[in-house]
């Protein structure tokens, strides 16, 4: 998780007779996929099993040429007569393809096999491909009387501060798991924050600004890591299928001020909200009231033990 985006979480197994006698899964962008490694894994002694085995795996194998060769030509080469297919994969350049091409070779393919877990377990992918926009994941934190910033002062100056040593790294975790980070000109002058992944493994988003009066400031620090900046009024939609089509940005945390994301929840353009809650009012110096959820048919709630809540209505979210 984190590592594979913007290809989904594939893993694979291979069964003789009852045995398991090769395992694998994607582990990386770019590297070997999961039907490769499992391959690679079955020692030298079984390899004259393959002919008679099965090969389990999470989504349909790839048909085309990426960053590596078609996994369906792999399972073809190898003589695999069966294959057992969790569910289909969603991606364009796929999307039954790697099931019609085994078939056309005489294999035994059989399809979705606990397709809802195997489905979850990629909610960002099938998501993205399937609506042909990323997922999108929207954070903020508050106080209990939930303001999102305090009056600021010569005394105080930055933002207030509401997240802990434990919700700062999962707030960082969270970033990981994520394509880009999107955020407007006014939260970049405001803060000047990084929105990198600086207290978890893992990559960083890539940045998004929205900057629709050409005020972001010239020296700000998010300008050093290649962002999208927007300097038109675009509709939000259009803007997130922009970032599919163009940049190929399967996920999006939005990471701002309330306006944008008041914007989003009353669109109904998003996935997944994650809200931390500290444990101390702001009172009379509380600023920025948070957003508020209004009704959202099929609207679940996961109650984390770090003080946070998640809502989705996706019915694809399933694992944190």
């Amino acid at each position: 998780m984190g590592y594979t985006s913007p290809n989904p979480m594939v893993g694979a197994v291979i069964v003789h007779q009852g045995r398991i006698i090769g395992e694998g899964y994607h582990r990386r962008l770019g590297e070997a996929h999961a039907e490769v490694n499992a391959v690679n894994s079955v020692k030298e002694g079984d390899l004259h099993l393959l002919p008679e085995s099965t090969m389990y795996v999470t989504l349909e194998p790839c048909s085309h040429y990426g960053k590596t060769p078609p996994c369906a030509k792999l399972i073809i080469d190898r003589q695999i007569p069966r294959v057992v297919v969790g569910a289909v994969d969603p991606f364009s350049k796929v999307a039954g393809r790697g099931i019609a091409m085994l078939r056309q070779a005489g294999i035994d393919v059989t399809e979705d096999v606990l397709a809802d877990e195997c489905r979850q377990l990629n909610a960002t992918f099938f998501t993205a491909h399937t609506l042909g926009s990323p997922f999108v994941t929207l954070k903020w934190a508050q106080s209990t009387d939930m303001f999102m910033d305090h009056l600021r002062s010569e005394q105080e100056p930055g933002a207030a501060r509401f997240s802990n040593s434990a919700t700062t790294m999962l707030t960082h975790r969270l970033r990981s798991l994520h394509d880009a980070i999107l955020t407007t000109a006014s939260t970049v002058n405001a803060d000047n924050p990084s929105l990198n992944v600086r207290c978890w493994g893992g990559r960083s988003p890539r940045p998004v600004i929205i900057d629709r009066h050409g005020k972001l400031n010239p020296e700000a620090t998010i300008l050093g890591s290649d962002p999208i900046i927007y300097t038109r009024d675009i509709p939000l939609e259009e803007l997130l299928s922009d970032l599919y089509s163009r940049h190929g940005i399967t996920s999006v945390l939005v990471e701002s001020g309330p306006t944008l994301l008041n914007q989003f929840i009353d669109q109904e353009l998003w996935d997944l909200i994650r809200v931390e809650t500290a444990p101390f009012e702001l009172d009379d110096k509380g600023t920025y009231p948070s957003p508020r959820l209004g009704y959202t048919p099929g609207l679940t709630r996961f109650v984390d033990q770090n003080r946070l809540d998640y809502y989705s209505a996706n019915p694809l979210v399933k694992l944190l």
